[in-house]
């Protein structure tokens, strides 16, 4: 069995990362995602997540792609991952090119992914704040009609 593993946040579950999960389920039998955790978002990262981890693995464990989520609560743990989990080959997309060909060495093939190019979750943020700022998604009280019976 062919096993691979890709990392990510996994916020704002969008069609980009679900290109990505379906073609890195390509390259193998068995797909692993680690999802990093909210903590290490926060103090590593220094992110803010819209979804708790918890939220977010419901989501992607819930993608036919994905056989097994677990988290990721370090950066030095991708060398552990890949023999605890019995790793063939690693997955990222290529905005991280070159960032992880250290796991060659672990006996592990490293493949960056394109990424799809009209979607992003920073773009999903920035496109919201904007709207946010110029007031297309402001929203009172007055403003919902909670009248069932209408």
């Amino acid at each position: 069995m062919k096993r691979v593993i890709t990392y990510g946040t996994f916020d704002l579950l969008h069609y980009g990362h679900i290109n990505l999960l379906r073609r890195a389920k390509a390259l193998g039998d068995y797909l692993i995602v680690v999802i990093s955790s909210d903590e290490f978002n926060w103090n590593e990262k220094h992110k803010k997540c819209y979804f708790t981890y918890e939220q977010r693995k419901a989501l992607v464990e819930s993608i036919r792609y994905v056989d097994l989520v677990i988290p990721e609560e370090s950066w030095d743990q991708k060398r552990r991952d890949m023999h605890e989990y019995h790793v063939d080959t690693f997955v990222m997309g290529d905005d991280w090119k070159g960032k992880f060909d250290f796991l060659k060495e672990e006996g592990v093939e490293v493949v960056y992914l394109p990424r799809t190019p009209e979607i992003s979750t920073s773009q999903i943020k920035h496109d919201l704040n904007e709207a946010a700022d110029a007031g297309e998604s402001k929203t009172t009280h007055d403003d919902i009609d909670t009248d069932p019976c209408k």
